[in-house]
C-alpha cells in the first residue's frame, strides 16, 4: 500500500524540479523527503527520477505514475472539501505565452467570470520553451502558445497571424501600407527580447545592410507599445497587438507567421468544456 504522503513528496519534486525545494514545499527535511522517495521507488519497483547536479527529471516510470498521482491527490482534496461541505471546484493551470497580448487575457478572464463557471483558472506565464517544459512535468494542464508541427501534444488552432512594424500614428511612415528594410535605415528601433522570431528579424535587417540604433530592450510588450506611442522607437510585433495610436504597416519580404492555439497536457484530468468554449470565443486575433 502506498501512503498519500509519498505521493505528495513525489508531486513536490515534480513541481519544484529539485529535492531541496520539494522538501521546503512539503515542510520536511531533505533527508526525510529522499527517504520517502526511495520508499516509493521500492514500492513501485522502478526508479522515478533521473538525478543530475542541476535538475531532477522524470524517468519513464515516473512519467507513467504522474497522472495517477495527480488524480489521487485531486480526488483526495475533493473528498475533504465534500466532507466539510465546501464547494467542489476544479482548478485549471493555464500556461500563457508571454507574447500573447494582454487584452486577449483580459477578454478570456472577463468572459469566464461572466459565465459564472465554477472552474478556477490559475495563469502561469512563460516562454514557449518554459511552457513546453511545464506541460511535460505536469505543472500546467494546457498551454496557450505557438503551435508547431509536433505529434507529442494534442493541439487546437485558434488563429494564424503575421508580423508587422509598430510605429506612432504621427510618424512620417504611418500612412504607408508597406515599407522596405532600407526605408528604416535611419530609424531607431526597440528590441523585443522574448520574440519567437527575434533571430529571423535580426537576420532580415542585417542581410539588407540595415543596422539601426536601439533605444530599448525589453520582454514587456505593454511597455513596448507605450514607448512606441511616445516616440522612443519602432519595432516589429505580431499583428494582434493593436493600439489606436500605433500604426502597423507591413514589412516587405518579411512573411513569417505564427499559429496560436492550445496544447493539452497528458498528465492531467480533461479540461472542462465550458472553459475551452470561453477560450475558443475570446482568443482571437
Amino acid at each position: 500500500m502506498i501512503d498519500r504522503y509519498l505521493l505528495r513528496y513525489f508531486l513536490a519534486v515534480v513541481d519544484t524540479g529539485s529535492f531541496s525545494k520539494a522538501a521546503a514545499q512539503a515542510n520536511v527535511t531533505q533527508p526525510t523527503l529522499s527517504v520517502g522517495i526511495g520508499k516509493l521507488e521500492r514500492l513501485i519497483g522502478a526508479t522515478l527520477f533521473h538525478r543530475t547536479s542541476q535538475r531532477v527529471h522524470l524517468t519513464e516510470a515516473g512519467s507513467r505514475l504522474l497522472p495517477h498521482a495527480r488524480r489521487i491527490e485531486n480526488d483526495f482534496n475533493l473528498a475533504v472539501r465534500s466532507a466539510v461541505g465546501a464547494s467542489e471546484t476544479s482548478v485549471v493551470r493555464l500556461g500563457v505565452l508571454s507574447t500573447i497580448p494582454t487584452p486577449t487575457l483580459e477578454r478570456l478572464v472577463a468572459e469566464h467570470r461572466r459565465r459564472d463557471d465554477p472552474t478556477q483558472i490559475e495563469i502561469v506565464e512563460g516562454s514557449e520553451r518554459e511552457l513546453i517544459a511545464r506541460l511535460g512535468r505536469g505543472r500546467i494542464d494546457l498551454a496557450l502558445t505557438v503551435l508547431r508541427p509536433n505529434e507529442e501534444w494534442r493541439q487546437e488552432l485558434f488563429y494564424t497571424e503575421g508580423y508587422s512594424l509598430a510605429l506612432p500614428r504621427w510618424h512620417r511612415f504611418a500612412g504607408a501600407g508597406s515599407l522596405k528594410a532600407e526605408d528604416l535605415a535611419q530609424e531607431t528601433m526597440m528590441v523585443r527580447r522574448h520574440c519567437e522570431v527575434l533571430s529571423e528579424t535580426s537576420r532580415y535587417f542585417t542581410e539588407r545592410g540595415v543596422r539601426p540604433r536601439f533605444s530599448f530592450r525589453t520582454t514587456n510588450d505593454d511597455k513596448t507599445l507605450a514607448l512606441v506611442r511616445a516616440g522612443l522607437g519602432i519595432t516589429v510585433m505580431p499583428d494582434s497587438y493593436r493600439d489606436p495610436e500605433v500604426a502597423r504597416p507591413r514589412l516587405c519580404g518579411f512573411d513569417l507567421t505564427r499559429k496560436i492555439g492550445i496544447l493539452h497536457g497528458k498528465s492531467s484530468a480533461p479540461v472542462p468544456e465550458p472553459l475551452l468554449d470561453v477560450m475558443r470565443t475570446t482568443v482571437v486575433k
